[in-house]
Order: structure tokens, then C-alpha cells, then sequence
């Protein structure tokens, strides 16, 4: 059997078994795809995606990070492994991360959102406003970053900033405009 032929092999096989729910039988799959080809962006980032499903973080971010090295062109693989790093509260690298992804894609709008997230653990507000602010911009209906950019703005001592949002998310999104009522305690009157 030719490589190709071998390697669409076993990617068919990963898949399959991906779907019966065979995550590390599958991922012996994609390894086997990268002893073929070990600069393989799908069977790099297939295999990241199915060890970080298995709860092994560290080999998750180990392998998004060769994925990044391999390929460092691609935003996505940046910002999966800012995302990583950002739940593993490894918050300087995932800034690195999220901020590579960005100079790549500046229109990547959930890497905008993680950055954000991470500069609000760091209590860097008023560059955790200019992200949301992008994210938001970029992905208006979206109710995460106008979610986040409330709280902030209530960090800030901002609350007239945060009720401004809260007004707009009413118009779209009410069971988030209500939620952030109830966490900051302000209240928007209702308009007749």
C-alpha cells in the first residue's frame, strides 16, 4: 500500500473510530499518521484536539505547541493553544499565544475574547477594554464579549458604561442583560 493510501488509512479508521466515542484508539491513529508525515497539520492538531479530550493537558498543549512551531502561520493553531494555556491559568503564555494568532488574523475575533480573558486575570483593565471593545466589534451579536466587557466596566468603576450595555444586550439577548443586573445590581427601567 502506497504512504497515501496508508495515510488516508488510517484517517478514515481515526475518524470512525472518533465517532464511537474510541478518543484513544483513535488517537494511536493519528500518531501512526504522523510517523508518515510528521509535519501533518490535521493529524498535529487532530491529535492535540484528542488528547486534550482525554483530560492530558500537558501532552495537549505540548502537541497544539508543535502544531504552532510546524506551522506557525496558522491563527488557528495559535489561538487553540492560547486557549489551552488560558484554562490551564498559564495566563503570560497564553497572552503570547492569543497575541501571535492576532498578528496573523487581527480579525480573529475569539482570540480578541481569550486575550481579553487573560488580561482581566491579570487585572489589566483598561487593555482588557480595547480587546472586548475589537471582539465585540467584530462579533456584535455575540453576548460573551459585551458579557465580559460589563464586567469590566463594573471593575472600573464604570456603571454607567456597564448599563449601556446592559440596555443593549436587552434588545437581543434579555437573559444576559438580566444575569449582569443581578451580579452588579444595577437595574435598567424598562422603557414604555
Amino acid at each position: 500500500m502506497s504512504t497515501s493510501l496508508h495515510y488516508l488509512f488510517l484517517k478514515w479508521q481515526a475518524i470512525a473510530l472518533l465517532l464511537f466515542n474510541q478518543k484513544s484508539a483513535a488517537l494511536g491513529r493519528f500518531e501512526s499518521m504522523l510517523d508518515l508525515r510528521p509535519q501533518d497539520r490535521y493529524a498535529l492538531a487532530s491529535r492535540a484536539h484528542v488528547l486534550a479530550q482525554l483530560d492530558r493537558r500537558d501532552e495537549a498543549i505540548a502537541a497544539m505547541e508543535q502544531l504552532t512551531v510546524a506551522h506557525p502561520g496558522q491563527a488557528s493553531a495559535w489561538f487553540n493553544l492560547g486557549f489551552m494555556l488560558e484554562q490551564d491559568k498559564q495566563y503570560a503564555k497564553a497572552e503570547d499565544a492569543f497575541g501571535r494568532a492576532l498578528q496573523i488574523d487581527p480579525k480573529l475575533d475569539r482570540a480578541w475574547y481569550g486575550l481579553a480573558l487573560v488580561l482581566i486575570q491579570d487585572r489589566r483593565y483598561d487593555q482588557a477594554v480595547v480587546a472586548l471593545k475589537k471582539n465585540t466589534e467584530l462579533q456584535p451579536m455575540s453576548p460573551f464579549g459585551w458579557y465580559q466587557l460589563a464586567r469590566v466596566h463594573v471593575d472600573r468603576q464604570e456603571p454607567d458604561e456597564a448599563v449601556k450595555i446592559i440596555r443593549h444586550l436587552k434588545g437581543f439577548e434579555p437573559k444576559v442583560a438580566a444575569q449582569l443586573e443581578r451580579e452588579t445590581g444595577l437595574r435598567i427601567a424598562q422603557s414604555s
